[in-house]
């Protein structure tokens, strides 16, 4: 009963701080979308540290670590070297967004390529993207509810209740409602992660480096890359892919747009890896569940976090880390709801149906298709099985191929053409969609490469021919010079 009062507490303040967040402002489309372009270092920061501190990082990180071993640092990786990119990749994202009033990722492609065609294709592929992702959210937030209530609440109960929590404060105060819950969010998820990480390999074997030996002794090899599927070339390839990916999504490339000044972004790029390092003790509490909690199977890999929390605490702190779950849910679905509602209301509606559509009437049509993506995401969330797993890794790989276009349009002399980006981002779409519904690797469609290239992520040959079409169809679509269009005829 008392994780249960702790669990509901903090999601009744979690849905009284996003509505207050409204308070004093006016919510036009501007407002509603980007906060006004108005925040300043620590909501920047806390709102791109919250892509690192989801439920699939909060249960995936400690159950990846449980039942995988040594790949999971693949995690702490690519978020590393994103941030890295971000210190040279964001700030002129900003200056251009801010100079041309921007609220949307396919804002910034239709006005760099000035093709409203980009902008929808774009918004098409970033919805693709977020439904699986904001299901993913909702999932978690089921199993982390069912198990931290002792079943109190079911899982099906919970996602009900948390997507109504989510539409209610996005539809209210938009991006304002996630930046003032992620301060509570990143607070208390740091306490909890950094004492479990501790705690729990103190408690059962005595230290760290215990830990590992005993790992070791009852699972040898369980530490290290193993030599075919998980291996030290997929590992580097992974990183790489989803470090190129990290800024695409695009509920993660509209946080940019919050900013009040670029330099921001470069205080953030010095911190956010260290912040990273956090992820670590989420990783030690699944190598602690391999030999306490041993026989997890399949998907039940990710319940390692909770099922040794429940064999370790008492219920009232049981619902304490019930409590941080949630938000962990909650903060990064009421981004992705926002974000997804935007681009459905201003770069789908506005470049498809109607272009002359004011602000006003495109802010109202944002919030009305929030509790309708939200109903979208719950149906899938109950009924979609397996398949969502799939959805999810073919999201990622689908926001990656933005990636070109993005820098090509911030070369100060772009020789890319709005056909090549269009055409570029088109392939390899199709290509991701191939070879995910068909389960390819690149070992299985290219058998004669080396066993060291065979691990490749299979993402790597979408971004290939995207790269390769884009080139060819930029240098064919080259606009013609002035001098061309006016040479005399002989």
């Amino acid at each position: 009963m008392s994780a249960l009062v702790i669990i509901a507490a903090i999601t009744l303040f979690a849905l009284y701080l996003g509505v207050r967040a409204r308070r004093g402002h006016d919510m036009s489309l501007e407002q509603w979308t980007v906060g006004g372009r108005s925040f300043g270092t620590a909501f920047v920061f806390l709102l791109m540290a919250g892509e690192i501190y989801t439920t699939f990082t909060f249960l995936g990180g400690s159950g990846f670590a449980y039942g995988k071993g040594a790949p999971v640092y693949y995690i702490l990786a690519y978020g590393t070297l994103a941030y890295i990119l971000s210190y040279w990749m964001l700030p002129p994202i900003w200056r251009y967004a801010k100079n041309h009033h921007l609220v949307s990722q396919p804002h910034f492609f239709s006005r760099k390529y000035d093709s409203p065609a980009l902008g929808t294709l774009v918004a098409l592929v970033g919805v693709a993207a977020l439904i699986p992702y904001l299901v993913l959210q909702l999932k978690g937030l089921g199993i982390i509810v069912a198990t931290a209530s002792y079943g109190a609440i079911s899982s099906t109960a919970a996602i009900w209740i948390g997507a109504a929590v989510v539409t209610s404060y996005v539809t209210i105060s938009g991006v304002r409602g996630s930046a003032w819950n992620s301060v509570v969010k990143d607070t208390l998820i740091l306490a909890i992660v950094l004492f479990l990480g501790i705690y729990l390999p103190l408690h059962y074997y005595g230290g760290f480096g215990e830990m590992f030996h005993a790992i070791d002794a009852a699972r040898p090899g369980f530490l290290t890359f193993p030599a075919k599927g998980s291996s030290v070339t997929w590992f580097q390839s992974t990183v790489l892919l989803t470090a190129l990916g990290f800024f695409m999504w695009p509920h993660t490339f509209g946080s940019i747009f919050t900013a009040k000044d670029e330099r921001i972004f470069r205080r953030n790029a010095m911190v956010l890896p260290l912040y990273q390092l956090i992820l670590l003790f989420v990783f030690f509490v699944g190598f602690a569940a391999t030999l306490k909690v041993p026989g997890l199977k399949g998907g039940d890999i990710d319940l390692s976090l909770f099922r040794l929390s429940l064999q370790t605490f008492d219920p009232w702190f049981v619902g304490v880390i019930g409590a941080a779950g949630i938000l962990t849910a909650l903060v990064p679905g009421s981004m992705i709801l926002t974000s997804a509602s935007t681009l459905l209301a201003n770069d789908v509606y506005r470049g498809m149906v109607s272009s002359k559509a004011s602000d006003a009437t495109v802010a109202k049509l944002a919030r009305f298709l929030v509790p309708v993506v939200a109903l979208v995401a719950v149906g899938f969330t109950l009924h979609g099985g397996e398949t969502i797993v799939a959805l999810l890794l073919m999201g990622y790989s689908f926001v990656t191929q933005l990636f070109p276009a993005v820098i090509c349009s911030l070369l100060p002399h772009n020789r890319a053409t709005k056909y090549g980006a269009f055409c570029g981002i088109l392939a390899g779409v199709a290509v991701v969609t191939l070879t995910t519904t068909m389960h390819l690797s690149i070992g299985q469609l290219m058998p004669f490469l080396p066993d060291a290239l065979k691990d490749v992520n299979i993402g790597f040959l979408a971004l290939a021919v995207n790269v390769i079409v884009f080139a060819v169809v930029s240098a064919v679509t080259q606009p013609r010079s002035v001098e061309q269009t006016h040479a005399p005829v002989h």
